[in-house]
């Protein structure tokens, strides 16, 4: 059969071909149904495997060459075509080819789940359109919250409230309720707010928020989870600092500030010369939330953070305008071909 793959070979390599009635013709006589190849793949599934080892890079070869001889005929009698019989159309659009790539959100959500992937966080997932209940009220927001005002929040119904979700927590809410500690994961997903849009808000945006309850979990968990995360983000040589905050769902709560990724902390206008930008919001899960979700506070505790993931793409990619992420601009989509 090796002699056999040879020998037709050669023929390839020999063949005259003048015109694209010939073209069709050598390729039924090679690639079609009953053709030379099928009949000798057909023989190939006979062989013993030590026989298949010697022959199978000949036939594949045979292969290649029967494709790329048509490929170059069709060449050859189509630029001979072209010079003869036809002009260059100069007014004819040219044929744009791109490479697809990644949107710049979903890479930084996918390096995000697999960073907190590494230390046992597992990811979980909600609705988008959320209950009072889960969005507001397990969470410890007090009534006369600014967040439940309209102005705030896209309400789809009142009495009872129905709205779009404001922060992806109330995921968080709905894995405590199903799930007894140990509890590790993170919750990636879309959120809505009723605000104005401009270079900085969005009524649409992305958040990861990450949720740690067990026995014995402090602060210094807290710390070192975050230091870890934005090491592995931003690179090795980062810094962190944490702010004294205030979220209802958290206490004691923080704001995690990095060493600028620009200048290396030494000040610019990124970071408006303080050396440190701000990335999320974290802090101890408030007693009153574990309750509420039914775990007991009194054996129980753990920390939350939540994060905006056009915040941490605008960082790592120095995206200066919030808008550039929702408007499908392939000009600035294509720089991220080989964006990791």
């Amino acid at each position: 059969m090796l002699q056999k793959i040879q020998n037709t070979i050669d023929e390839v390599a020999i063949a005259v071909i003048d015109n694209a009635e010939q073209i069709e013709q050598f390729r039924i006589q090679y690639l079609g149904k009953k053709g030379v190849m099928n009949n000798l793949f057909e023989e190939f599934k006979t062989l013993s495997p030590e026989e298949r080892k010697n022959i199978g890079q000949p036939l594949n070869q045979l292969k290649e060459k029967v494709l790329q001889k048509i490929k170059e005929m069709k060449e050859v009698i189509g630029s001979s075509h072209n010079s003869t019989t036809e002009l260059f159309d100069l007014t004819r659009p040219v044929e744009l080819n791109f490479h697809g790539s990644r949107h710049p959100l979903s890479i930084v959500r996918n390096k995000i789940i697999t960073i907190f992937s590494h230390i046992g966080f597992a990811v979980s997932e909600g609705p988008e359109i959320e209950d009072d209940w889960h969005n507001f009220t397990a969470l410890n927001f007090p009534e006369n919250h600014p967040a439940r005002d309209m102005q705030d929040t896209f309400f789809i119904e009142k009495n009872p409230d129905i709205a779009l979700r404001t922060h992806t927590s109330s995921v968080q809410v709905r894995v405590m309720e199903k799930t007894k500690p140990p509890i590790r994961t993170i919750s990636p997903g879309r959120v809505f707010r009723n605000e104005a849009i401009s270079a900085r808000a969005h009524c649409i945006f992305h958040q990861v928020e990450g949720l740690y309850v067990d026995k014995g979990v402090s602060f210094a968990d807290l710390k070192q989870t975050l230091l870890y995360f934005a090491k592995e983000m931003f690179g090795q040589e980062t810094k962190i600092r944490l702010r004294p905050s205030y979220f209802p769902f958290t206490e004691p709560s923080g704001e995690l500030d990095v060493s600028c990724i620009i200048c290396g902390g030494k000040g610019c206008n990124i970071c408006k010369h303080t050396g440190w930008l701000e990335i999320l919001g974290c802090g101890m899960v408030d007693p009153n939330v574990l309750d509420n979700c039914g775990i007991d506070s009194k054996v129980y505790s753990g920390f939350a953070f939540g994060m905006g993931i056009e915040r941490i793409a605008m960082l790592k990619y120095q995206i200066r305008d919030l808008r550039l992420y929702f408007e499908n601009d392939i000009r600035f989509l294509k720089q991220f071909e080989n964006a990791i």
